[in-house]
């Protein structure tokens, strides 16, 4: 479930803003892992949601032009698991720039290669990525999965190695008090690999999908209120600049696409309308911002700077 309804709080309606990105649930909620805090309980098993097509994609970044979308995400499950990706991703490149996230796992030295060659043939940047929760083995794949930080940080090794500088991603599990050390140490280990420029994004845990099974769910009072966005930037969540396509429909955010009412329809159009921001995981967006996007937040800004004191 991603959160209660709870009836007795009056909760804000967000309308959107422009519709600045545009995200594709590209391998729906399919994935070559099984991490136990995926907030969709992504899985090789998992076929809730199904890998989208490449005339969907097409047809999508076609309509996507009268609305004035700037950036386009790919997601899952693993995006890679789609046969297509590589055509979906030139064919975004030729409408502006394209992230992917992904656990690198199943990025072969052919495939960064065909992956370096569409970016150098657009004048759009195309982004990776790269999920990886900790710094080491003992850190990591107790998460992930066995093996799991070998075959990744293998997976960011091919792709410095064509050029890109992908962003590595974690998952905030460990205790605030662990900021430094963790911080300093994927740094260390990004350096050891070779990665002389490395990028860091941290999110937080989203209490839904897999995660009250590793820990606990949302507690009581965590919802967002109407008072609360008194004076509040809006902008910091996703859901006032952009929705989610897959083979399923239109969805609010990546977030909520297992909440029955997030669908909002069969086309962009469909997804010009506001939403109530009643699930208990709006409010990890509201306490953290940009979680989504590639936005930066004090974490990365603490990582950039322990980068310049190295150099």
């Amino acid at each position: 479930m991603t959160g209660e309804n709870v009836n007795t709080v009056q909760h804000p309606t967000l309308e959107l803003s422009s519709l600045d990105n545009l995200w594709f649930q590209v391998a729906g909620t399919l994935c070559n892992l099984k991490c136990n805090h995926c907030f969709i309980s992504c899985s090789p098993t998992n076929d809730k949601f199904g890998m989208l097509s490449l005339s969907t994609v097409e047809r999508t970044l076609e309509e996507s032009v009268k609305y004035g979308v700037k950036e386009y995400y790919y997601t899952g499950g693993e995006p890679f698991m789609n046969a297509e990706i590589i055509p979906m991703l030139s064919a975004t490149l030729r409408y502006g720039p394209a992230t992917v996230l992904t656990n690198a796992i199943l990025i072969s030295d052919d495939m960064t290669e065909q992956l370096a060659d569409i970016e150098a043939s657009s004048s759009y940047s195309l982004e990776i990525r790269v999920s990886l929760d900790g710094f080491t083995p003992e850190m990591n794949d107790p998460i992930r999965g066995h093996n799991t930080f070998k075959r990744t940080v293998d997976g960011i090794r091919r792709l410095v190695k064509v050029g890109f500088l992908p962003i590595i991603t974690a998952v905030k599990t460990w205790d605030d008090d662990r900021d430094l050390e963790v911080i300093g140490g994927f740094l260390q280990q990004m350096l050891d690999i070779g990665y002389s420029r490395p990028r860091l994004k941290l999110i937080p845990t989203l209490r839904i999908g897999a995660e009250p099974q590793r820990t606990h769910g949302y507690l009581e009072g965590e919802e967002i209120t109407l008072d609360m966005m008194d004076g509040y930037d809006a902008s910091q969540l996703i859901c006032s600049n952009s929705r989610i396509m897959t083979d399923k429909g239109l969805y609010v955010c990546p977030i909520l696409i297992d909440a029955d009412d997030a669908k909002l329809g069969e086309t962009l159009e469909d997804g010009l309308k506001p939403y109530e921001l009643k699930h208990r995981a709006c409010y990890t967006c509201y306490m953290s911002g940009a979680i989504c996007s590639n936005a930066s937040s004090s974490g990365e800004k603490l990582f950039a700077e322990k980068l310049s004191a190295h150099q």
